[in-house]
């Protein structure tokens, strides 16, 4: 027994002693691409995200970070109606481009020498604009065939605070794999001539799995 226990004691003293030291700095990014679209193709939407980031830990296992990036959303939904005599399809498209501020504070604890699990508070920043472009080509009978098409453009911003797990392997002092599972936070979102709204969200699952590529200066 005392040697399970004096075993146990090593072990978990090699774990305490495999840290990221203060100082240390790294650079890291993620890339995110999705799309969602109905078996008939009148409905489609687009993600993507990139995200540089820089870190520098100020205590032993405790990071503060910035990221700058650029994500955007395209939605395209398309639609036909139909009289006696015409037929209209229509064709609508949204694209929200963003600019992206996302400053955090990253705290990881040692599961292995080189695995560790974290925690991040993130404070994220889009700086964007929604434009919607309305086209309509409507078919007559015994006419010409007529468009009608209308863009618009507001600017929005959207602030909020979010909580992500993750874990972090290193493939050797360098080099690290990364990933994020879930994401629990709050964000409002203000566009310039409107209501603002709150959003919360809370989860863990597959669909807001992130992966990224760290950099570590080792010291």
């Amino acid at each position: 027994m005392k040697k399970i226990l004096l075993a146990g004691a090593v072990a978990l003293f090699g774990l305490s002693n495999a840290q990221i030291a203060k100082g240390t700095t790294y650079l890291s990014g993620s890339v995110g691409y999705s799309q969602e679209e109905s078996n008939n193709g009148d409905y489609k939407k687009e993600n993507f995200n990139v995200l540089p980031t820089v870190g520098y830990f100020v205590n032993t296992n405790l990071a503060v970070g910035l990221g700058v990036g650029y994500q955007t959303e395209k939605e395209t939904e398309r639609s036909t109606s139909s009289t006696l005599t015409s037929t209209t399809v229509s064709k609508d498209i949204t694209k929200k481009p963003a600019f992206v501020v996302a400053p955090f504070v990253r705290k990881y604890w040692t599961l292995s020498e080189k695995l560790y699990i974290f925690g991040q508070l993130a404070v994220p920043m889009q700086f964007g604009k929604t434009e919607v472009e309305n086209n309509d080509e409507t078919t007559t009978v015994g006419a010409p065939t007529t468009t009608h098409s209308i863009t618009t453009e507001a600017k929005y911003t959207k602030i909020g605070v979010t909580i992500k797990p993750g874990l972090d392997y290193f493939l050797n002092k360098n080099w690290s794999i990364e990933a994020t599972i879930g994401e629990f936070g709050y964000s409002n979102y203000k566009p310039k001539d409107g209501e603002a709204t709150n959003n919360y969200n809370f989860g863990l699952n597959l669909s807001s799995v992130t992966f990224g590529v760290k950099y570590v200066f080792a010291k």
